[in-house]
């Protein structure tokens, strides 16, 4: 199953999930996202999503000076990221179980 078009519905979720565990800059965010099972998340869908969540006030911002290179800009969750977890949460948890409820149940035999 290609689930790109399934990760682009939910990628908001998961990294307001993945921030709000512990604020992290980009490829930490990217690499956590695909520790967690989301292998095929793309580098320019995570950035993306992390500007337009910062942009929308779900995130801040701060900047961490770096030995090994250019200085990390780190980002936290915000109380009104926090509300539009919680909400995006429970969207998906009703989705999630409206499509497990239509799916045939089987204990992996087959007939």
């Amino acid at each position: 199953m290609d689930t790109t078009q399934l990760l682009r519905g939910v990628l908001d979720l998961a990294v307001l999930a993945v921030v709000e565990r512990e604020d992290g800059y980009g490829y930490d965010v990217l690499r956590r996202l695909r520790n967690g099972g989301l292998a095929e998340v793309g580098d320019a869908s995570v950035y993306g999503t992390l500007r337009r969540l910062y942009a929308a006030g779900a995130l801040t911002s701060y900047v961490v000076p770096s030995e090994e290179g250019p200085h990390r800009k780190y980002y936290g969750i915000t109380p009104a990221g926090r509300d539009q977890l919680e909400s995006q949460a429970k969207d998906w948890a009703a989705f999630s179980a409206a499509v497990s409820g239509l799916l045939p149940h089987t204990s992996g035999a087959r007939a």
